[in-house]
């Protein structure tokens, strides 16, 4: 089946993005509004952008007329977020945050998480996650739709400071099993790991001799 992306709409579009582009790491967000209110949102748009500096990108769909979300909003104005993970433990409380809460209504403290100081930003860090990236705005880029009402908001921050629960840090590395993190995938349908495998890299000498190509 061929599908041409001009000839549907942006919501077609849409699921057949969530549904092809699996599974996906859901950043828990954290910004100041103008007020002093604490805005928290996951986007399962997300990834890493650079590693030196260490830099991690979210993408903010924008509401009907271009207007931007409260998160691309507050880091425009302020610079300055906290990401942090989701895992099997916070999840079902992160979707709540999810609701439309006006930009007054803090939803951390509304769906009963506790805040903790950052190191290095002003956005405080969520109690209950086990890993946070604290981190400060490198760019933001207007997507798609028109010039004067974008679809989307890329978001790429670097990140400051990292934050790891002591029992999940061994040896530089984080334990994926001890962080057991949840993943987004087509509608309101979430999955962790599962099943996990191991398969090296090999050189090009390797490759030659394991398939008879030398």
């Amino acid at each position: 089946m061929q599908i041409d992306p001009s000839q549907q709409s942006k919501t077609d579009n849409y699921k057949l993005l969530i549904g092809s582009v699996l599974p996906r790491p859901i950043a828990f967000v954290t910004t100041l509004g103008p007020e002093g209110a604490v805005n928290a949102a996951p986007f399962s748009f997300y990834t890493v952008v650079s590693t030196d500096p260490p830099m991690v990108s979210i993408t903010c769909s924008r509401k009907p007329g271009g207007v931007q979300k409260d998160t691309a909003r507050n880091i425009a104005q302020t610079g300055e977020f906290v990401v942090q993970v989701v895992d099997g433990d916070n999840v079902e409380r992160i979707n709540q945050t999810a609701t439309d809460f006006p930009p007054e209504i803090g939803e951390a403290k509304a769906v009963g998480f506790q805040l903790l100081e950052s190191a290095r930003v002003k956005p405080p860090r969520i109690a209950q996650c086990k890993v946070h990236l604290e981190c400060r705005l490198h760019e933001i880029l207007p997507m798609g739709g028109t010039e004067t009402a974008p679809n989307a908001d890329v978001i790429i921050g670097e990140v400051v400071c990292f934050h790891v629960r002591d029992d999940l840090y061994h040896e530089g590395r984080i334990d994926t099993g001890k962080l057991d993190p949840v993943g987004r995938l087509a509608g309101t349908v979430y999955g962790k790991v599962g099943e996990t495998f191991s398969m090296p890299r090999l050189t090009l000498d390797e490759w030659k001799q394991k398939h008879g190509k030398g």
